[in-house]
């Protein structure tokens, strides 16, 4: 199969905007992956929906490790990321991107490495989002949402929490959260980020701000996350096309060291 330089990794409604797409099955140490194969723009990507095709898949049973693997198998050199959030940070609406920098990760049962022994291998995550990607998602957020007028903001920087769900989280671990300096909270976006680093594959991810966190609003529902997601997915979608162009064929970053 030839060689993909894009991998995508997100939720229901980015594959209805690949052209072309053929699904194949990625065998992996972690079981098998169906992947979309097909067209974003000018370029070949490989699409891989995280909570599967029915969104059958909660959070702590995605299966991390095989998805990242089956990338790393296609020849993927970067990663492109889309996760919910709820916002923490004073002044982050719904609606609202964030492209974060930084992560603090509160999962708890998710294999988190693909070095269980006997080899160990302790990876660097001091910058564990590509510079060269966050820069492209931020460049083309900026100009995706000045042409479309939408009323939302594009966050260049942030610390994205990771809890381990399916469940919401509680006003009081948000308050622990926000005293910690978090500025979103998920519940997917580790350990993708981690396993990436470890096959050397440069990752980056933009955040959607679907609701205010727990304590901040009245109620966090299912619901209300899905209907902004909806809405937001077309501009998400161009600004996923647009950065791909935008990113330097040569990697020149240190996410393969």
């Amino acid at each position: 199969m030839r060689k993909i330089r894009v991998g995508i990794i997100g939720g229901t409604g980015l594959e209805e905007a690949i052209k072309g797409a053929e699904e194949v099955s990625i065998h992996t140490p972690y079981g098998d992956i169906n992947v979309a194969i097909g067209e974003l723009g000018e370029e070949r990507i490989a699409f891989i929906p995280r909570h599967g095709r029915r969104h059958e898949n909660p959070p702590h049973k995605v299966n991390y490790r095989g998805n990242i693997w089956a990338m790393h198998s296609l020849g993927v050199e970067r990663i492109i990321a889309t996760n919910a959030v709820g916002g923490i940070a004073e002044g982050l609406k719904p609606g609202d991107f964030v492209v974060v920098n930084d992560f603090i990760d509160f999962t708890k049962s998710r294999p988190t490495t693909f070095f269980e022994g006997p080899k160990v291998v302790h990876v660097d995550m001091t910058e564990p989002y590509c510079p060269e990607i966050r820069s492209a998602l931020i460049e083309a957020a900026k100009e995706v949402l000045l042409e479309r007028r939408l009323g939302i903001k594009i966050w260049d920087s942030g610390i994205y929490a990771c809890t381990e769900g399916p469940r919401f989280e509680t006003p009081a671990e948000i308050r622990m959260l926000r005293m910690l300096g978090a500025d979103v909270v998920g519940m997917t976006g580790v350990p993708e980020v981690v396993l990436a680093r470890e096959l050397k594959i440069c990752y980056a991810t933009i955040c959607i701000v679907t609701n205010y966190a727990a304590g901040m609003q009245d109620r966090v529902s299912a619901e209300e996350v899905s209907e902004i997601m909806s809405r937001v997915m077309p501009a998400v979608i161009k600004v996923i096309e647009i950065a791909i162009k935008r990113i330097p064929l040569e990697r020149k970053c240190r996410c393969g060291l």
